[in-house]
């Protein structure tokens, strides 16, 4: 990624933070691993864990979306426009789940989490994403979706 100096205008390397980005990005599956296993077996001082999966998916939707609006303020392209409304979208789905049953907050949540990495992949090559990125993307995608799947399971079991 670039990125342009604002009192020169010359472009320069951003440091890589890879190392730091996965390590963060693969914590916060802890999570969604503790509390999707906490929708079926009642967990030790927690009174919901769904909810408390919903609302921390949540956040995490909102804040994935944000990073294309971070990119969006360091690019110099006349697109911008673009990309700042993708990146709410997100968000706002995100708060429209906290606002929903739970059965339907997740599904939401799923369709959202799958969309945004769908759009992460549409985006790679203009949005100039680190070569890292969309490979952690895809995994950590994968780990959420079924965590909340397996969430919206425990509705339908008896």
């Amino acid at each position: 990624m670039v990125n342009y100096h604002s009192s020169t205008g010359r472009i320069r390397q951003l440091p890589g933070k890879e190392t730091t980005a996965k390590s963060l990005g693969y914590a916060g599956l802890i999570p969604f691993i503790v509390f999707s296993i906490g929708s079926w077996f009642q967990l030790p001082m927690v009174s919901d864990s769904t909810y408390i999966l919903t609302a921390y998916a949540a956040i995490i939707l909102s804040f994935m979306g944000a990073i294309h609006w971070g990119i969006a303020m360091s690019s110099t392209e006349d697109q911008n426009g673009k990309y700042f409304i993708a990146s709410v979208i997100p968000g706002l789905g995100a708060w429209l789940a906290l606002l929903l049953p739970q059965k339907y907050a997740i599904t939401l949540l799923i369709i959202g989490f799958i969309a945004l990495v769908i759009y992460d992949w549409s985006v790679e090559k203009p949005q100039r994403l680190p070569g890292w990125y969309i490979p952690m993307r895809n995994r950590l995608t994968l780990v959420v979706v079924i965590c909340l799947m397996v969430t919206l399971l425990s509705y339908s079991m008896p």
